[in-house]
């Protein structure tokens, strides 16, 4: 079985201005995210992003601009020569009904982890709010409570480690 890192998206990969991020111009990648990523790739996790997209069933944004949104990461990343396994988004919000994806349920993560054959036990999930570890903690992921905004290159140093 694989070992991963479950990342949230908004305010862990990309700036969180304290709203949606709506347009790809404004999906600015927070300091030390290429550094982080291939650092966790180098030592055999997998990177997968897991993010609530509720703007989408707001109607504020479309599927395409979360798209746009994550080809801007991966040509990003490119510079540093990595990237990222695979992304899952949750596209609904409760204003709008329930579903089972939205983050804190764990269907995104039971997904990935289905899919990439992951050790669940080895695995981390990092988010800047109570729900990215609530979600991680209903299907036996450690969750990591960061800061929005923060460079997280030393939380995952301290996951290479074996610190945390």
């Amino acid at each position: 079985m694989k070992k991963a890192v479950f990342i949230d998206r908004d305010g862990i990969i990309n700036h969180e201005p304290g709203h949606y991020t709506c347009k790809v111009d404004d999906f600015i990648i927070n300091d030390g995210v290429g550094e982080t990523i291939d650092l966790l790739k180098k030592n055999d996790f997998l990177v997968i992003v897991i993010s609530n997209q509720g703007g989408i069933a707001k109607q504020l944004y479309t599927e395409n601009d979360v798209l746009e949104m994550h080809i801007k990461l991966c040509e990003y990343l490119a510079g540093y020569n990595t990237q990222v396994d695979d992304f899952y988004f949750c596209p609904h919000h409760d204003e709008f009904g329930k579903c089972l994806c939205r983050k804190p349920q764990a269907l995104m993560l039971e997904k990935a982890m289905a899919v990439y054959n992951i050790d669940a036990v080895k695995s981390f999930m990092i988010g800047d709010s109570p729900r990215d570890v609530e979600a991680a903690k209903r299907c036996g992921v450690k969750g990591i409570l960061v800061k929005s905004n923060q460079n997280i290159y030393q939380t995952c140093v301290d996951i290479v480690n074996g610190s945390l």
